[in-house]
This record gives C-alpha cells, sequence and structure tokens, in this order.
C-alpha cells in the first residue's frame, strides 16, 4: 500500500479542477483526475466563507483524518481534492466521514 502526499501547488489544484471529474452533496466536493502514481495526492480546500480559522482548521483536521482512517478503501493513483462547503461549519466527525465516502461511491473510487 502506497500512502497519500498532499497537493500542495496552485497548479496542481488548477489542473484537477480543470480537467478532473466532479461530485458534490451537502457538506464536500469532490474532484477526482488520475495521476499516473502509484499513490493518492489529496488537497483540502476550505473556504473563508465557511468560518473563521479556527473552524476551518478544525474542518481540514476532519477531512485528513477520516481520509487518513478510510486510505485503504480508495484506489490508488489518484489526485482527489476536496472543497469544504458552507453547511459543514457545525458537523462532527461522522458527518464528514460519511460525505466523503458518499462522494467516493460515486466516483467509484472506492473497493469494498
Amino acid at each position: 500500500m502506497h500512502f497519500s502526499e498532499s497537493l500542495k501547488k496552485n497548479r496542481q489544484f488548477q489542473l484537477v479542477y480543470k480537467s478532473g471529474k466532479s461530485y458534490v452533496n451537502k457538506y464536500l466536493i469532490m474532484y477526482v483526475k488520475e495521476n499516473g502514481l502509484e499513490g493518492n495526492r489529496i488537497g483540502i480546500s476550505v473556504s473563508k466563507k465557511v468560518g473563521n480559522s479556527v473552524v476551518r482548521h478544525r474542518l481540514t483536521r476532519l477531512v485528513r483524518e477520516s481520509y487518513r482512517l478510510q486510505e485503504k478503501v480508495f484506489n490508488s493513483g489518484l489526485d482527489i481534492v476536496i472543497i469544504v462547503r458552507p453547511g459543514a461549519a457545525t458537523v462532527g466527525y461522522r458527518e464528514v466521514e460519511s460525505a466523503l465516502l458518499h462522494l467516493g461511491r460515486l466516483h467509484h473510487i472506492i473497493h469494498q
């Protein structure tokens, strides 16, 4: 198993936005694009519209931890960008994890 890296550069995010496929649910937006590597690369974006820095960082940590614990069920070789929507500002870990897995199933990138 190859563990995920992070997408850090703006151009990496832009490439996934432009040529990736997206699905949306109540709390998250997920863009997915194949990267040709053995492992996944994940990027998380939380806008200022969602809340102050404390709220944004909390949501970033929730999404990162949800993905980390469920990483083994995701296919490899993908760039994944997750955008947190404003409705997620008050939700807990279980809702974030459920939303992440729901989008993974919509993209057909989860094997179980």
